[in-house]
């Protein structure tokens, strides 16, 4: 039984932080740690004591992950940012509750002692001679320990106690993957029976040693299953200190969801039930899966499962007809058209979620130019008069003090600047857009035209329920926050973001079709309406070619990926270290190289516009992982490590320009090898120079790696393969909520009548078929449960089983 597990984290805000800075203030931002992996690392809010960042992360997570960590610091323009403090939740804290955390948690001091991370490799042996009993302790070696020197490494020995005694091995010099492979013996003294303790520390020649970590076993391990294998290392037990009020508090929200998924054919008839369900009457239907879920699935859970959901279908060929169900059981029941798709119904969702793991490289395709143009060319853009700042101004004219009326003119030519080459791009861009986005809006263009015909309502309904989804939410929340659409990798400035929102407000009240223009609390708009109602009669004529197109069957099957192989899903500059650099110092080893990722290959060349392009396979990719700064005295470097057809192993080492840059190549490129086989278990973190590895200082090149990979840890979003077992797992974790209320709805007879009447507008005596259609539905969803139920306790079983065959661990 596979195991899946992911974090979801938003860190909104933060209050009361000590000033830093000798203008009485900070530039505080956080770092995001899982166990000792940097995943994040949000904006600098400058000059501010309650900075709100409101960034949101998933991390894919491997499963024996152990806490994760926030830290806040103050970012120095000359010499190191200084530690404000830090969050630590366990992963039991966070899993305590299935609704996760949303709270504000104080910050706590950064403590080095209790700053710990890596494993210690131990064997251990009890043995009996004539002089008694004797521990012997093989102190093998450790890895991935904390840097505690200002090299980046750090100076490690073992020092190991049983009762009163205590041996010590030898130091090994600058790193943090030491070998030892030293034996310790101490022989029993006369007393109660005493634990193991192996301490790790720093060897200093000025001052003390530095604390790397400890791991204790009892009495009782010793005796039974004496301690053989690798251990974590944990910090000294000690008193609970002060939160920390003095130094402020986080808001963070913090979700963890982890599931066991089953083998593939246990998810077949729930599968088949769900496949079915999309090709019945939907305006009939009132037992199939889907609706159980639409009724049970409330807030946040509605968004996640709707993405599971599209998934799913997308895999299985049928994401039109799975969202034109929606689209019909939605149409269906609204009764005011101006209420249509307007609630975050499952079909709402649904359709929003589509888009996004669909059409997300026809959005960048399509805003990404203006959107990069917005965030370089910086112009100050303001209309709304009480928010207007004439001071700022001076970077358009230079005239004095301009008027309010001169920098409503500028602004609106600087927006209508902006606003045109996105609508350009927006209406061009028919032949670009996915053609199963084509189809998802031409049924739906239909569905709406059905239910409410031109004659009753007004024109324009049936380009609303389309416009509503690709302008209202799609195109106009990328323009706002392009960081969540991978448009950007950091948010917004103040101004910046401001300009968003003015842009974002204008494509709105385009995609709305000038319903709203003139009326509400934002009259300062009006210098922008002539322009908007030009644009609404090209959207509609967009909208007509965009629903023109013929139907065209889905490809099913075992779908790995949401996009072709041979589309980019990342690209841009990066530094690429010369093969093997004879005499080169090492930063002129590294040279600039524009790369592209696809599901087929990792190329580059010199510029986007170089014809000639070197590429590796992305098939040949065996580890994606980080590289010690040490290595090359660079910071955010990650290597990329190939085998090729003789079965050589080649590493190509990359440097990007800042952590959450390198954060998401590797996580790209991670998703993007997922399903290569004879993937590294372990790799060096650092480079083979000197006729030695710098982390290790082995000096033999082929050595096996002296770290674990980390290829289950990536950063959720829309490039994610599709896992259909996973996913369906979600779906039946989902219907087991409602399980309790399909039995009484259908198979214990309350409310029967009113249940139907509701559905299908008709009464219990009217609809005998329809009711014995229901209830065999509902029995059969039952079943399936109860088997997936089975199903479940049978592993757990085993996997109960063979914990308790296992040996003892710390």
């Amino acid at each position: 039984m596979a195991k899946s597990s992911s974090l979801n984290v938003r860190v909104v805000e933060g209050r009361a932080l000590p000033a830093k800075d000798v203008s009485g203030s900070s530039d505080p931002y956080c770092i995001v740690k899982v166990d000792d992996e940097v995943v994040a690392r949000t904006a600098t809010i400058w000059r501010s004591l309650s900075p709100f960042w409101g960034e949101e992360y998933t991390v894919h997570l491997p499963l024996d992950f152990h806490h994760l960590a926030f830290y806040v610091l103050d970012e120095d323009t000359v010499g190191h940012d200084d530690i404000i403090g830090k969050i630590s939740l366990s992963r039991e804290a966070i899993a305590a509750d299935p609704r996760g955390i949303d709270s504000w948690i104080n910050l706590s001091r950064v403590d080095p002692d209790a700053e710990v991370q890596g494993e210690i490799c131990l064997s251990v042996q009890m043995v009996e001679d004539v002089r008694g009993r004797c521990l012997r302790c093989h102190v093998l070696q450790a890895r991935d320990l904390a840097p505690r020197d200002i090299s980046g490494t750090s100076d490690p020995f073992a020092r190991v106690f049983w009762g009163s005694q205590s041996l010590e091995t030898s130091t090994i010099k600058k790193t943090r993957f030491p070998h030892w492979d030293e034996v310790l013996e101490l022989r029993e003294l006369p007393g109660a029976p005493s634990p193991l303790r192996v301490e790790l520390w720093d060897w200093d020649m000025v001052g003390k040693n530095d604390f790397l970590g400890m791991v204790e076993f009892p009495p009782q391990v010793l005796q039974q299953n004496p301690p053989n294998g690798w251990f974590r290392l944990l910090p000294f037990p000690r008193a609970e200190e002060d939160a920390g009020r003095n130094l402020g508090a986080l808001r963070l929200k913090v979700r963890l969801n982890e599931d066991r998924v089953l083998p593939s054919p246990y998810y077949q008839p729930l599968t088949e039930l769900l496949m079915e369900s999309v090709l019945r009457p939907a305006e009939e239907d009132a037992a199939s899966p889907l609706v159980v879920l639409e009724e049970v699935t409330l807030g946040d859970c509605r968004q996640d499962l709707a993405t599971k959901l599209v998934k799913l279908f997308l895999g299985q060929g049928l994401a039109g007809p799975f969202l034109d169900y929606l689209t019909r059981r939605e149409v269906a029941r609204t009764t005011d058209p101006n209420t249509l798709f307007r609630s975050n119904s499952l079909a709402s969702k649904s359709m929003e979620q589509f888009m996004k793991l669909v059409g997300m490289p026809y959005l960048h395709e399509v805003l990404k130019p203006v959107v990069n143009r917005v965030f370089e060319e910086k112009k100050y853009m303001e209309l709304d008069p009480g928010k207007m700042e004439l001071g700022r101004t001076r970077r358009i004219s230079f005239k004095g003090m301009p008027s309010e009326e001169h920098v409503r003119e500028t602004s609106l030519g600087l927006l209508t600047g902006y606003l045109g080459p996105i609508m350009d791009a927006i209406v061009g861009s028919v032949g670009r857009c996915p053609l199963a986005m084509r189809m998802a809006f031409k049924q739906l263009h239909q569905r709406v035209e059905e239910r409410f015909p031109q004659a009753e309502h007004e024109q324009d309904l049936k380009y609303l329920a389309i416009s509503g989804f690709l302008f209202l939410r799609f195109f106009a929340p990328a323009i706002l926050t392009p960081k969540l659409f991978d448009l950007r990798d950091q948010h917004a400035d103040p101004q910046t973001s401001r300009s968003l929102l003015l842009l974002a407000k204008a494509v709105q009240s385009i995609g709305n079709l000038g319903q709203q223009l003139g009326q509400g609390k934002e009259l300062w708009m009006a210098p922008l309406h002539p322009f908007l109602l030009q644009s609404i009669s090209r959207v509609r004529e967009f909208l007509d070619r965009l629903v023109n197109v013929e139907a065209v069957g889905e490809a099913g099957g075992s779908a790995r990926a949401l996009v072709p192989p041979s589309v980019t899903v990342r690209e841009g500059y990066l530094l690429k270290r010369k093969e093997e650099p004879a005499s080169l110092a090492t930063r002129f080893a590294f040279k600039k190289r524009y790369f592209w990722l696809s599901g087929e290959t990792l190329s580059y060349s010199k510029s986007p516009e170089w014809q000639m392009r070197s590429s590796m396979p992305v098939s040949h990719i065996r580890a994606v992982e980080r590289v010690d700064e040490g290595a090359f005295q660079l910071p955010h470097v990650m290597q990329v490590v190939t085998q090729d057809d003789a079965g050589a192993l080649h590493t190509t080492y990359l440097q990007c320009k800042n952590v959450n840059e390198l954060n998401q190549w590797l996580s790209a490129l991670r998703k993007a090898s997922a399903p290569n086989p004879d993937k590294l278990a372990a790799c060096h973190p650092g480079a083979f120079r000197g006729a030695r590895w710098t982390c290790c200082l082995q000096a033999e090149r082929s050595v096996a790696g002296c770290s674990r990979t980390h290829s289950a840890v990536t950063l959720g979003d829309w490039s994610d393969p599709l896992d259909p077992d996973a996913e369906t797992q979600m779906v039946y974790r989902q219907l087991l909520l409602g399980r309790d209320q399909l039995r009484m709805k259908f198979l214990e007879g309350s409310n029967m009548d009113t249940t139907l009447e509701a559905d299908t507008g008709k009464g219990l005596r009217d609809c005998p078929d329809a009711l014995a259609q229901q209830r065999t539905a509902a029995t059969r969803l039952l079943e399936v449960l109860e088997d997936l139920d089975r199903a479940h306790e049978e592993f757990q079983q085993r996997e109960r089983d063979h914990a308790a065959s296992s040996p003892l661990r710390p």
